[in-house]
């Protein structure tokens, strides 16, 4: 088989934006999220989902990427739960972390990477802003922790 050197510099050219896409998506292929680790990607969740100056709220969102790990529904990956698509703040595994939270974010991932777990959160698997709340019959709060409401489904 013989590709023109157009052909080739096509080729090259996709392969170096499709590498470069941080945590994006191209062609069906994950790029940037197979260079992070487990740590990475547990403190970027407690980062962005979470107020940056509470711990107790970073633990609590680890809990729920911890639970959400041990359920069969889920991926079966810190990176995984994590990288799922409308589940996370968006861009949850590319944006730059900006200020002090991510130093509070790396030593909370330690401890609920360590075994460390909300116990307020018990087995909820969801969460969202705190101060609305939603009256559907299969939804349980169990706590308000770090600006969000976490819950559990029925």
């Amino acid at each position: 088989m013989h590709f023109s050197s157009k052909a080739l510099l096509r080729v090259a050219a996709l392969a170096v934006v499709a590498t470069s896409l941080g945590g994006c998506s191209f062609m069906g292929l994950n790029f940037g999220m197979a260079q992070l680790s487990e740590k990475e990607c547990l403190m970027r969740a407690m980062y962005f989902e979470s107020n940056r100056s509470s711990s107790e709220g970073m633990l609590a969102v680890g809990t729920v990427v911890m639970n959400r790990l041990n359920d069969p529904r889920y991926p079966k990956s810190v990176c995984g739960v994590v990288g799922q698509k409308n589940q996370f703040a968006q861009g949850v595994l590319s944006k730059k972390m900006t200020d002090s939270g991510a130093v509070l974010a790396a030593q909370m991932a330690d401890q609920v990477l360590a075994g460390a777990r909300h116990p307020g959160v018990q087995n909820a698997q969801h969460f969202h802003t705190a101060g609305l709340r939603f009256p559907y019959n299969n939804m349980h709060y169990v706590l308000e922790a770090g600006g969000n409401e976490f819950y559990e489904k029925y």
